[in-house]
């Protein structure tokens, strides 16, 4: 367990501070490690509070490039990066706000193949993917391999976040045990999402993994947040274990990982 320095203390001071957290918290922060899928609208935001808040190593994965439309809502990236690789971006802004953070950067789209590999190293994943494919892809090897997952989607002015401890509480599945079938759910490049609210949720997941890197608070397991922009309103949905859950249930189906795209008819564009 590395010792905080001087300068280090100055930094985090007001989280130091708090009683829940203190130099052993701040110490836990700064020797854990998170991945983030998606270096987008929300993993923009969570990226830029774990960051801040110490995190020792953060991985981002991500195939895109910079594009001026995700401009709105990606406040990881600026004008000038427009046309970048993402996780270059990423990688650049956050260690400009923390040096002290090691930024691992992974240019590419998640499969079955590869997957599991990728997470091995982490602690807690971030799911902040746009796409079922990866949705169910991530969820299902959280699962399988015993980590820790903070899902958050948005859509419009709705978005929603839940946390996963595989084993102990539901999984992705349980809500939704199959993907959609194509065509079903417009996707946000073709609905629309207010920025403010995936700024919302991003940060909720980084809040998700604070808590649970200091095992402080009430995670939110077996329940699903759901936030209205509109309307300024959250409300919590209980999410009980499903026993016929696919992948984490009492009988699974689900024992290895597939890629979805098939299924989805979502073949990503860089393909």
């Amino acid at each position: 367990m590395m010792k905080l320095r001087e300068d280090q203390i100055e930094r985090y001071s007001r989280q130091i501070i708090l009683p829940n957290v203190g130099g052993k918290g701040q110490e836990k922060l700064c020797n854990a490690r998170v991945l983030i899928i998606g270096a987008g609208g929300l993993g923009s935001p969570a990226a830029l509070y774990l960051a801040s808040a110490g995190i020792g190593k953060i991985g981002i994965v991500d195939s895109d490039k910079v594009e001026l439309n995700n401009l709105q809502r990606q406040i990881l990236h600026s004008t000038k990066d427009v046309g970048r690789a993402k996780v270059d971006s990423a990688q650049d802004r956050l260690v400009g706000i923390n040096p002290d953070v090691k930024v691992v950067t992974y240019n590419l789209r998640l499969t079955s193949e590869n997957i599991l590999n990728i997470i091995k190293d982490y602690d807690i994943i971030v799911d902040g993917s746009d796409n079922f494919p990866t949705r169910y892809l991530v969820n299902d090897a959280c699962v399988l391999s015993g980590k820790p997952l903070s899902h958050g989607g948005i859509f419009r002015f709705d978005g929603q976040a839940i946390t996963v401890i595989p084993g102990e509480s539901a999984c992705y599945r349980c809500l939704f045990p199959e993907p959609p079938p194509p065509g079903l759910v417009p996707s946000c490049q073709e609905a629309g999402i207010l920025g403010a609210v995936a700024g919302v949720i991003g940060v909720i997941q980084a809040n998700e993994v604070l808590k649970y890197i200091l095992g402080i608070g009430n995670l939110l397991t077996g329940k699903l947040l759901v936030f209205n922009a509109l309307d300024s309103s959250f409300r919590q949905v209980k999410v009980p274990r499903d026993p016929n859950c696919p992948v984490c249930g009492e009988n699974p189906t689900v024992r290895e990982l597939i890629d979805y795209e098939e299924f989805c008819n979502l073949r990503r564009k860089e393909e």
